[in-house]
């Protein structure tokens, strides 16, 4: 079947699920694949190959920790060959000078480094990994003596929403063009822990006002993309600009995603790239189409003259919180469902939960994490 739509432009390319770190708000799924079963490296060769022929213009190379692959190096230098722009989604933790100073030779084009907080006690903490703070300082220094664009992601949680403003500061001392002010979306191992995550509606409020203060302070200095939280807002977010309608994710064993928690809905088909061409399982996987534009759409969505705008919000957070993948993300003020969102919120929030279910791969998968 040819394609009949617009060519996808980005890929995220998850090429582990291993990882040093053990973030409570990981995307990952709860049952993550060790390295046995990943995807080798002329697979992921033939991937980034295919993904250049279909028009695809930015590869984001992330994980887990992208550093985690000994062929990162390869992978690299075959996306540079084939005319991707290459943006390498790290935690800092991993990487040496060596290694880093290989791939920016290589035709790395961009780093985009997670910081956990602004705080060396509570980022280590929330990482879970003794000196990863201090590492990614080191890592941005290097980042930065380089030439290449620095990106800081920062997600936002009950743990660390007194400082997101401090974070956006931090990211200017490490010499980042942009950062990404992200908060908390609830599913994965943030689903699992958002009793532990969840701040108040004031709290959200006076960082969200705070950051877009610092937006304004530093305009001209650094990009501050600021995603609102979910659970505190009138209008859902169009999820990965719409499901299968400009990206997709490709899982560590070859599966063709729309977005990272897409197989949490069940019946779901999705094919998988070790069989099937990305051309294929962008256009005519049934997964992908299940939810591809409007028609699919139940009311209030169907006659929404927002439709086009957030395309009914995310499927995974509506089967979450209305058990209904089709129905209206609840985030919506629109859902017949929105006042839940208040109550779960509130509820959450309120309470006096000490530590997080740290993310794991599975203790059938301990020996292959590093």
């Amino acid at each position: 079947m040819s394609n009949p739509l617009a060519p996808p432009s980005g890929m995220l390319a998850e090429l582990t699920y291993r990882c040093p770190l053990s973030c409570p708000y990981c995307s990952n799924p709860l049952e993550m694949a060790g390295r046995q079963a990943e995807m080798s490296t002329d697979e992921w060769k033939r991937i980034f190959s295919q993904a250049a022929e279909i028009g695809v213009l930015h590869a984001h190379l992330s994980g887990g920790e992208p550093a985690s692959r000994r062929d990162l190096l390869e992978l690299v230098a075959h996306c540079a060959q084939v005319g991707l722009y290459t943006n390498l989604i790290t935690s800092g933790v991993g990487l040496t000078k060596p290694l880093f100073e290989a791939l920016v030779a290589a035709g790395l084009d961009h780093v985009q480094l997670s910081i956990q907080d602004a705080e060396a006690d509570s980022a280590d903490w929330i990482g879970g990994y003794q000196g990863g703070f201090a590492k990614k300082i080191e890592v941005a220094r290097w980042v930065a003596d380089s030439g290449m664009p620095l990106t800081v992601n920062a997600v936002i949680h009950r743990a660390n929403i007194l400082r997101a403003a401090e974070m956006v500061d931090f990211a200017v001392k490490l010499g980042a063009r942009r950062i990404e002010i992200a908060h908390t979306q609830y599913y994965g191992w943030a689903l699992l822990n958002r009793a532990h995550l969840m701040p108040t509606r004031e709290q959200s409020e006076t960082a969200y006002a705070a950051v877009e203060a610092r937006r304004a302070a530093y305009k001209g200095r650094i990009v501050v993309d600021h995603v609102a939280p979910d659970y505190h807002a009138k209008y859902p977010k169009a999820c990965m600009s719409g499901w299968g309608r400009l990206t997709f994710n490709v899982t560590p064993t070859g599966k063709v995603l729309p977005c990272h928690a897409a197989e949490t809905i069940p019946g779901l088909e999705f094919w998988n790239a070790r069989e099937k061409s990305l051309a294929e399982c962008w256009a005519d996987s049934p997964g992908f189409n299940a939810y591809r534009g409007t028609d699919w759409m139940k009311e209030p969505c169907r006659s929404c003259e927002r439709k086009n705008e957030d395309f009914g919000g995310c499927r995974c957070q509506a089967l979450a919180l209305a058990g209904d993948a089709s129905a209206t993300d609840p985030i919506c003020s629109k859902s017949p469902l929105h006042h839940r969102i208040g109550e779960i919120a509130a509820r959450d929030s309120a309470e006096k939960v000490e530590g997080f279910t740290q993310r794991r791969l599975t203790r059938e998968k301990v020996a292959d994490k590093v």
